[in-house]
């Protein structure tokens, strides 16, 4: 079925070297299967059985042990621990996941409900005000264990800050004034508007969803325990608190920390050239401003380019706008938890060969696409980078 779908691919225009490496196979392999036409997958698994592996009444033993009515609500990691005090030893607690979750017996215990993955929807923006992320840090007081708040809601796709304010406490009701505030201040229509944000409770709290059901804007939150869900705001946190301007001493008053951040935002907004946006400002590409800026770039480029030809081996640089930006794209679903326990040391873990219908459509799915003449654009990645120019006059 494997060289089958090979040959189909093969005549369709795809070069053999392409099918080999879709397939997870040598290119060397591939021809030696054919010259034989009777032979398809020769791969095998392991040949011996391996010396240190249990017998079958110690697999055995081991289920009689974890299905005792004394070990039934409990885990591996406490059953062998137990068994050692009473001077029993049968096998490592990574050998009684593995025999348990092979007889399908490995399941959720004790009376929390067992984590259940959750995909997120990804979002695209293709202008301004579009699609909103927001989130709320901390700033260090000059009481110790004390800090003032910082709100920030930021257009994903100019990264322009809207809007913002410091508070003493966070809040749900002051979260829901400030997009109320925000949306006046642009002069948007929020109908539609996508705001992102963790779960916070200023996040979740019932003024702000209040708020947003009342403007229309649609909710968007990160999974559960999934730190990375909210990227450009985090990556905002990031620029402003290693910026070499950033106080290296707690901020005295609110008023100060709100001048501070004042003069920050406007800094970020008005001169910091965004790495992620061809390097024009955020206000710049808010106001639609940054085509022409990029076609001008655009033009300095080739001019230096037809008068020292020698010094360019390929195109200029690219200066093309970025039509399109995502957030959490083709993230796969999480439910958080946390990550089953390796295997203990000197236990080695076979990996399952694919079925070959599996390789076989994947071999004939990728030749269609070399065909038809698609091309992979390389994923973008949700987190910008953080571009930490030198500002100006913040001190």
């Amino acid at each position: 079925m494997i060289l089958a779908a090979i040959d189909e691919a093969v005549a369709a225009g795809a070069s053999l070297e392409a099918c080999a490496r879709v397939a997870g196979l040598s290119l060397r392999t591939l021809e030696r299967w054919g010259r034989d036409t009777t032979s398809q997958d020769a791969r095998k698994g392991p040949n011996t059985r391996p010396q240190n592996a249990l017998t079958e009444s110690e697999r055995a033993k081991v289920l009689e042990l974890a299905n005792r009515p004394e070990h039934r609500n409990q885990s591996p990691k406490q059953i062998v621990p137990k068994l050692a005090d009473a001077g029993v030893y049968v096998a490592s607690e990574s050998t009684f996941y593995r025999v348990l979750k092979a007889e399908g017996q490995l399941a959720h215990r004790g009376k929390a409900k067992a984590p259940k993955p959750r995909a997120i929807e990804p979002h695209k923006a293709s202008g301004p005000n579009q699609l909103w992320s927001w989130d709320i840090t901390y700033l260090r007081a000059n009481i110790r264990g004390t800090f003032f708040y910082l709100y920030l809601m930021l257009d994903v796709w100019s990264r322009k800050i809207v809007g913002y304010c410091v508070e003493e406490n966070e809040s749900a009701d002051r979260s829901g004034r400030l997009l109320q505030e925000i949306c006046n201040k642009e002069g948007v229509d929020p109908k539609g508007l996508v705001l992102h944000s963790d779960n916070g409770a200023a996040m979740r709290g019932a003024t702000m969803l209040a708020t947003m059901q009342k403007l229309g804007i649609v909710p968007s939150f990160s999974r559960p325990r999934v730190s990375d869900d909210n990227p450009y705001s985090e990556a905002l946190f990031r620029t402003l608190k290693y910026v070499p301007e950033f106080p290296d001493t707690p901020f005295e008053t609110l008023d100060a920390a709100r001048a501070w951040v004042e003069r920050f935002i406007h800094w970020y907004n008005n001169e910091h050239r965004h790495s992620a946006i061809r390097f024009v400002t955020p206000s710049e590409r808010h106001a639609g401003k940054d085509m022409e800026i990029l076609k001008r770039r655009q033009l300095v480029y080739e001019a230096a380019r037809r008068q020292a030809p020698s010094r360019w081996t390929g195109d200029t640089r690219n200066w093309n706008p970025i039509d399109i930006v995502e957030l959490n794209p083709g993230k796969k679903a999480s439910s958080g938890s946390v990550k089953p326990p390796k295997p203990a040391s000197g236990v080695v873990v076979a990996r399952e060969t694919p079925p070959q219908s599996r390789v076989a459509s994947t071999v004939t799915d990728a030749a269609k696409g070399a065909v038809s003449g698609q091309t992979r654009s390389k994923e973008v990645s949700a987190r910008p980078y953080v571009y930490c120019a030198r500002m100006r006059q913040l001190s």
